[in-house]
């Protein structure tokens, strides 16, 4: 299509409409990536650093052609949603920290979808005839590269966006089009500058060097993406992170003072930020879908927040976490098992703990005769070796 002589009108239209259904900001980019950005995704797959993730290998072709998300492509619309709040109370035994994405009522999915149908009719209404169709990160859209040649922030050395007002506490959505708008400036340079708190930062040392994350040892990764038990070299270093890991942003200087979201689905939940892991255990499936399905908590499915639940517990060893322990030895899933064995193991080897250590033991043992699961009686076998 060529411009119409309104086009760039048109423009400043679709940025008031943005701004207007709640998107923080919003620029234009070409539908077309720096040459670099797809050679460093294929660098970066091809050393193994996506883990589990395999849905990013099968549909590589995808990123390197917006065709294939949208017939005719021409721009990206690419927009921010601010999900910053204040900073959370600390974790107390018994509880573990959330995300901070993940502190509200609503997933963040939802919401953004829901804004992007609104905009997507706008464009619609005031453009028939031009295609559009609005991405939010389950797409095969690189929206960190998309984003900085729009000109909203460069990609840090943690390998997320940032921009010198906003810091990182944004979501990133795009609309595309097969209209061509006019394009703002990229940002082809970082700022971060000889900084490298985020670097340090990493309890598990995920990045291999600066701008490169290894996935397989990220605590959001490992708390979120996997399905397996979590290695045995991290789970210490998870500390009381149930749900995500904020670590590496917390501590950006750009972070210092960004502007708070004013969207009321990102208000804090009460129990959710940190989250209370005592009630995780006794919830049925029902019941842990009815509470979080709704929330980017449901992400790690029952299995997955239980395991987690149980390393933050043997990181923290709370008392009253013995005996949750103990009657979740008898969990149906083997990776809540296998967790939870472990996290036993942790209470075995405090002398803070040497009265419990019968109790422990019995446990242990009584389940050890009764595991058929190989992976689980390698946990047991360790956790008995105390």
């Amino acid at each position: 299509m060529e411009y119409p002589s309104s086009i760039e009108s048109w423009h400043e239209q679709l940025k008031a409409e943005a701004l207007r259904l709640g998107f923080s900001r919003m620029a234009v980019a070409p539908a077309t990536l720096f040459e670099k950005a797809g050679l460093r995704l294929q660098n970066w797959l091809d050393a193994g650093y996506d883990g589990e993730m395999s849905y990013l290998k099968n549909r590589k072709e995808a990123y390197y052609d917006l065709g294939k998300v949208l017939e005719g492509a021409e721009s990206v619309v690419m927009l921010t949603l601010n999900y910053g709040n204040e900073p959370p109370p600390p974790a107390m035994p018994g509880s573990g920290r959330v995300s901070r994405y993940a502190w509200g009522a609503t997933d963040y999915h939802r919401l953004i979808r829901k804004k992007l149908k609104a905009f997507s009719k706008f464009y619609r209404q005031g453009r028939p005839g031009v295609l559009v169709r609005g991405v939010v990160d389950t797409a095969p859209l690189l929206e960190k590269e998309f984003a900085q040649l729009a000109g909203l922030g460069w990609i840090g050395k943690n390998t997320l966006l940032l921009n010198s007002r906003a810091g990182s506490w944004f979501f990133l959505a795009a609309l595309l089009t097969d209209e061509k708008l006019p394009v703002n400036e990229p940002v082809t340079t970082s700022q971060c500058a000889n900084c490298t708190a985020c670097l340090e930062v990493c309890p598990t040392d995920a990045f291999v060097e600066p701008y490169v994350l290894d996935a397989r040892k990220c605590i959001s990764y490992l708390t979120i993406e996997l399905r397996q038990p979590i290695p045995l070299e991290h789970r210490e270093a998870i500390g009381d992170w149930v749900f995500g890991c904020d670590l590496c942003q917390e501590v950006c200087p750009y972070n210092k003072r960004t502007p708070q979201s004013t969207e009321p689905s990102f208000e804090p939940q009460e129990g959710l930020y940190p989250l209370e892991i005592f009630p995780l255990f006794s919830m049925t499936e029902e019941t842990m879908k009815e509470r979080f399905s709704q929330t980017p908590l449901w992400r790690t499915g029952r299995a997955g927040l239980l395991r987690n639940g149980a390393i933050v517990l043997g990181n923290q060893r709370p008392p009253e976490g013995i005996a949750v322990l103990i009657e979740a030895l008898e969990d149906r899933s083997p990776v809540v098992r296998g967790a939870v064995v472990w996290a036993l193991g942790q209470y075995l080897r405090q002398d803070e703990f040497a009265t419990d250590r019968e109790k422990i033991l019995t446990a242990l043992d009584k389940s050890q005769s009764t595991e058929l699961d190989i992976e689980v009686l390698k946990e047991l076998e360790v956790a008995l070796m105390f």
